[in-house]
């Protein structure tokens, strides 16, 4: 038998399941995006050594808040949302990035790619959430914006 899930959502059950399914997918974008984020902060080399890796854990601040609140977005529809490394592994659709040490050059062209991919999942999300979800479409589109704003500075850094 299953059983009653304890928080019960606001929305439709059709409406709910499509919900939770954007939202899980970017929560699993967002761990990931602070993961390589981290990953790239801890072996960045190069002259621009201090700026990017101050820089990197600006966004790492941010892509974990963002998950965050997707996360308790997901909850308070009746949602449970996953996180675990095993699961951002199998789901996240953000390029990979390799370990060992990389120039500051290929971090800011790692991250800008990373950033450019989740925001172009996240403006398809935005349009699907239009049909079951305005709150959620809201606060996709809040990350977005926030997000488009840190793609922009990253790609400044690559211009000559």
């Amino acid at each position: 038998m299953a059983q009653k899930a304890p928080i019960t959502s606001p929305l439709n059950d059709q409406d709910q399941d499509t919900t939770g399914k954007l939202l899980q997918a970017t929560l699993l974008d967002l761990i990931d995006l602070h993961l390589v984020a981290k990953q790239a902060h801890w072996n960045v080399v190069g002259r621009f050594f201090r700026d990017v890796h101050l820089h990197l854990d600006e966004l790492v601040s941010t892509a974990r808040g963002f998950a965050d609140d997707v996360a308790e977005r997901a909850a308070a529809i009746g949602v449970s949302p996953d996180g675990r490394a095993a699961t951002v592994a199998e789901g996240s659709g953000l390029p990979k990035f390799e370990s060992d040490w990389r120039s500051d050059k290929e971090v800011i062209e790692s991250i800008t790619r990373a950033l450019g991919e989740l925001i172009r999942r996240l403006r398809v999300r935005i349009d699907e959430s239009d049909k079951t979800d305005l709150v959620t479409q809201d606060l996709l589109i809040s990350i977005a914006a926030e997000l488009e704003k840190a793609h922009w500075m990253w790609q400044s850094q690559l211009a000559s």
